[in-house]
């Protein structure tokens, strides 16, 4: 059976291409050997290998919470000027630093977006804080 209008409805509609990568601005930064602060970064979406090859990882069977410092050193693509990032800049972050992280990972595999709800403290009206970015604090 033929939906009548299904068609016409999805020829109206314009698909956004996949978005697959998110630029992110650490609230921190991390600190090279030589000194030099990095903050701007940016983020790939996960695949599924991306999330069962750390569960092999014998740091990871030693001690679970290990798991999101090999995940996060496997998906962030970028950060600053160095030339790579992998699980041991990730273990040398400030703890601020990868707990922003570890909710935007997060952010845009589950939710599928960089915004988060929010509601103010004093007044309680609830409103949407883009997280990509944006230094906390900063709107």
């Amino acid at each position: 059976m033929r939906r009548e209008g299904s068609a016409g409805a999805q020829q109206g509609r314009r698909q956004e291409p996949l978005r697959t990568e998110f630029e992110f601005e650490l609230p921190r930064g991390f600190v090279d050997e030589a000194g030099t602060v990095h903050r701007n970064g940016a983020m790939r979406l996960a695949t599924a290998r991306d999330e069962l090859l750390p569960l092999r990882d014998i740091r990871v069977r030693e001690n679970p919470a290990y798991l999101s410092v090999v995940l996060l050193g496997r998906v962030i693509t970028r950060l600053g000027t160095l030339p790579s990032v992998h699980d041991g800049t990730v273990e040398n972050m400030f703890a601020s630093d990868l707990a922003f992280l570890q909710d935007f990972y997060r952010q845009i595999n589950a939710e599928g977006h960089t915004r988060a709800a929010v509601a103010c403290p004093h007044c309680e009206e609830s409103f949407e804080v883009e997280l990509a970015g944006s230094r906390l604090g900063e709107s």
